[in-house]
């Protein structure tokens, strides 16, 4: 996990919220998720590839906002669809 995506850029959310109530669009479909992931450019939350409808990266296609990170308790990696790396970003270091 020392390598890191060339998207950084796109970075703009890095805090995960305190309380998420679910993935959004299972939410409102009554669908069911696994693990939710954070958008770091609009902090969309949506459900991982191991859900039934992958949301979370259904949301990079439409949208292409390229990285998410985990929202799950206890994890601080994200993920770059493009790049296909994953990575934790530092949010202590100082900006470029």
């Amino acid at each position: 996990m020392n390598q890191i995506c060339s998207h950084t850029d796109s970075i703009l959310v890095t805090e995960v919220p305190a309380s998420i109530p679910g993935c959004e669009e299972c939410l409102a479909t009554g669908g069911n998720w696994m693990h939710l992931r954070m958008c770091q450019t609009c902090g969309h939350i949506g459900c991982c590839n191991s859900s039934p409808n992958q949301h979370a990266t259904a949301h990079t296609r439409a949208t292409g906002h390229p990285i998410v990170r985990s929202a799950e308790a206890g994890e601080d990696w994200s993920w770059c669809f493009i790049d296909e790396v994953k990575f934790v970003f530092d949010t202590s270091a100082p900006p470029n």
